[in-house]
């Protein structure tokens, strides 16, 4: 398991991180895993999760591999932004509470203006769930969230 926090690999805060760690990462995949906590932003009242939060946790362990390489080469933690996904299956409608999720996440795309793409494999005690992620990165994102000045 890697060592670092996952506040410091994510450009989220507080109740919005989902993930619990990164298990590990290398130059084209990470592997982070989360356990379904009831009380949570996203939990139904039985505390599950709805399978669509898959997506998000996909997400975020794609913005986590994007940390970790940061970290590695002593940048900061930039924002990046999920574009979509063209195809998102799980086998069930919700994760329950108490389940230990495990996301692998594996880059098949990336080039220099940003745009890549990831395969995603979410899986836990009888969960299945794939996608494929496109997301992007601006190469200055600060200039990129500028507003344009009014007159």
């Amino acid at each position: 398991m890697i060592d670092w926090p996952i506040a410091e690999l994510l450009p989220h805060a507080g109740d919005m991180i989902l993930l619990d760690a990164v298990e590990r990462f290398g130059d084209e995949d990470v592997e982070t895993r989360a356990t379904v906590r009831p009380g949570g932003l996203f939990n139904r009242e039985d505390g599950s999760l709805p399978a669509w939060v898959g997506v998000e946790l996909m997400a975020q362990s794609v913005a986590a591999y994007a940390g970790c390489q940061a970290r590695v080469r002593g940048e900061p933690v930039e924002l990046g932004f999920l574009l979509g996904t063209r195809s998102y299956q799980c086998n069930v409608e919700a994760f329950v509470a108490g389940a230990d999720l495990h996301i692998h996440a594996i880059r098949s795309l990336q080039d220099d203006n940003g745009m890549g793409v990831f395969e995603c494999r979410l899986s836990g005690p009888g969960i299945e769930a794939f996608a494929r992620l496109n997301v992007f990165r601006p190469p200055e994102v600060a200039r990129y969230l500028q507003e344009p000045a009014h007159d």
